[in-house]
């Protein structure tokens, strides 16, 4: 009997898959709403196959921007990456155009189109690699500004602040007739105290912890854009995991995920609030002001397609848009 048992676990050790870690690399601070949902969705990964996955995550820009994270998964560094809009573009340029400046009007509207894009974006993305393990929508970019504004022709007077390594989305804003200050959001803060610029389009979550408001302290409640983004995983060590374990880890993700949304919303609403406590002030724009933003972004328009992301999947957006809108209507 002894020597049977000892078989039975010679078998079952041989039988057992080594633990496979994987290296997620994220921007997120460490202890923000984000990395702390990185770090339950490694204990359910971990719990669903049995130890079998494990998830070390490199929050705070610990492994590199997200144009290094990109670069270190392809050699083998990382295993995956939690990317905002801007990293999945440098995978794959098309998505930007879910960035494109007063495209949507409505968090319903573009829930409705990223649906409907992101088969053919995963498709894409899986085509250079890469597998996307969840899409997550997380708010929108407000512009923040010395001076209040209503119109485009107000914000042409103040110097705006513009993240570096977009050069055709540079010049977009440019074409529009916006003043340009090409400033990385570290040196932001630098930037305002100077008066190098003076205005600056970020989510007001960030634009609250990161203590820039007061020196830009009138936000245009306009949605500039969504902020859309994911998280992947190199496509070699996503296909050695069991098929089993990939549609529970998912389903997982996209629990945590959808708290994560509700949180993020929650502490928003509190960072407004307490920005405005300090004297954060909201100008009420008027009713015709959405359509002149939008015909000045249009003007840049020429900039991004082509590009930055194709006609095709422009003509589609727009498109879905239209269909979605129509019904909206009936």
């Amino acid at each position: 009997m002894k020597s049977i048992r000892a078989c039975l676990l010679l078998l079952a050790a041989a039988l057992a898959l080594p633990a496979q870690v994987i290296k997620i690399g994220s921007i997120a601070p460490d202890r923000s709403p984000w990395n702390d949902a990185l770090k339950e969705i490694a204990r359910e990964w971990q719990a669903i196959t049995r130890g079998q996955i494990r998830l070390k995550i490199y929050p705070g820009g610990i492994a590199g921007n997200e144009e290094d994270m990109i670069r270190k998964m392809k050699v083998g560094i990382l295993g995956g990456a939690v990317l905002t809009n801007i990293g999945l573009t440098k995978i794959y340029p098309d998505a930007f155009v879910l960035s494109t400046p007063f495209m949507f009007h409505s968090e319903k509207e573009m829930a409705y189109v990223l649906k409907r894009l992101t088969p053919i974006f995963e498709q894409q993305i899986k085509g250079r690699g890469f597998q996307v393990i969840i899409w997550t929508m997380s708010g929108w970019v407000n512009f923040f500004t010395k001076d209040p504004i209503q119109y485009p022709q107000d914000l042409k007077k103040q110097k705006l602040a513009f993240s570096t390594g977009e050069p055709a989305l540079e010049q977009a804003w440019k074409k529009s007739g916006y003043h340009i200050v090409p400033t990385e959001l570290k040196d932001l803060m630098m930037a305002l105290q100077s008066g190098m610029v003076n205005a600056f389009y970020l989510p007001p979550l960030v634009a609250g912890s990161g203590q820039y408001f007061p020196l830009a302290p009138n936000m245009c409640p306009l949605k500039v854009a969504p902020l859309v983004g994911g998280m992947v995983i190199e496509d070699g060590i996503w296909s050695r995991i069991p098929g089993t374990y990939k549609q529970p880890m998912m389903d997982a993700v996209e629990k945590v995920s959808v708290r994560l949304a509700k949180e993020t919303a929650i502490l928003e609403d509190k960072a407004m609030e307490a920005m405005k406590k300090h004297g954060l002030r909201i100008n009420e724009v008027p009713a015709d002001s959405l359509a002149q933003w939008k015909e000045a972004a249009d003007k840049g328009m020429d900039e991004l397609i082509g590009k930055v992301f194709g006609r095709e999947i422009y003509e589609k957006l727009l498109q879905i848009l239209r269909e979605y809108r129509q019904g909206d209507d009936a």
